[in-house]
């Protein structure tokens, strides 16, 4: 069980690490990255050839008896919202940090990267229900609050996964455009039986808001070590299996179902168009982050 003395000592570090992180790597990538909410109103001017006419203001045409244009400029502002998985599933770690760990080390990342551009942002955790919703706001206090919610719900994370719900809740609750991370380990037993509906809403909320997925992995969820005879208990519904870990047929098997389940998560995000930030707890994340602010630049 984590204390408040051992939370805030966590929320800390993290503050520590990922404000050095931008510092050095990441300054002027996120505005370059981003797209605003879009254009807004900025002032009227006189007609000069050459000029859109389409842009022309008919109304102060009409009293001034002279063209007048209306000029936009982009809106830049942005409201990010980030959807974090606090399933069961997420509180596990098999090196230094667990995944939940990891994601509010992510959630910091581009929490105070947001921050510095003055733009607002906003937290959902859940899990097979909606466990905490924050409204986007403001300020880097907002940002350790994040951090800390995250943080926090390690120790009460329990149940399985549902994310289609989650993005229900997204949609009935931001009807403005906003930039979604969504982080979670997305766990196949959550997507499979309902693949078609589940890809349907992603797609759906894809189209109003700018969608990243983030999965997040552990190492041990990938290879089994050699140990013997080893119960495993999924952290999502509680069930006990005995596992034979000695065996190379069994170990092989594992590996093979985890390469197959990784193939076929990637093969879903490729379907949907969907860009995603792909990190695990036993390697840095800061590459996969420059690497997805470089592949939006580029889109720009």
């Amino acid at each position: 069980m984590t204390d408040v003395k051992e939370l805030m000592a966590k929320v800390g570090k993290i503050r520590i690490l990922t404000n050095k992180l931008i510092d050095d790597q990441l300054s002027g990538d996120y505005h370059s990255t981003f797209k605003g909410q879009g254009v807004e109103f900025d002032e009227v001017r006189p007609y000069v050839p050459g000029d859109d006419v389409r842009t022309i203001d008919w109304n102060v045409t009409a009293k001034t008896g002279l063209p007048y244009i209306k000029r936009f400029s982009e809106e830049r502002e942005l409201t990010i919202l980030f959807m974090v998985d606090v399933s069961g599933s997420q509180g596990y770690g098999s090196v230094r940090r667990s995944k939940m760990e990891l994601a509010a080390e992510v959630t910091a990342l581009l929490a105070l990267t947001a921050i510095r551009n003055q733009d607002k942002i906003g937290l959902i955790l859940f899990s097979d229900e909606i466990v905490k919703y924050i409204p986007p706001r403001k300020g880097r206090d907002s940002v350790m609050r994040l951090v800390r919610e995250v943080l926090a719900a390690e120790d009460s994370a329990t149940g399985g996964t549902d994310i289609a719900a989650a993005l229900k809740f997204l949609n009935s609750v931001q009807k403005r455009r906003a930039v979604v991370f969504l982080v979670s380990d997305f766990l196949l037993s959550s997507v499979k039986p309902q693949t078609s509906s589940f890809e349907q809403l992603l797609r759906a909320t894809a189209r109003h808001h700018d969608m990243v997925c983030v999965p997040v992995s552990d190492p041990a969820e990938q290879e089994l070590p050699n140990v013997g005879l080893v119960e495993l208990e999924d952290p999502e519904t509680g069930e006990l299996v005995l596992v034979d870990t000695s065996s190379a047929a069994v170990r092989r098997r594992f590996s093979a179902t985890a390469s197959e389940e990784n193939e076929e998560l990637k093969r879903f995000f490729l379907k949907t168009g969907i860009d995603t930030l792909t990190i695990a707890t036993d390697r840095p994340y800061i590459n996969e982050v420059r690497a997805l602010f470089k592949r939006r630049a580029r889109k720009r």
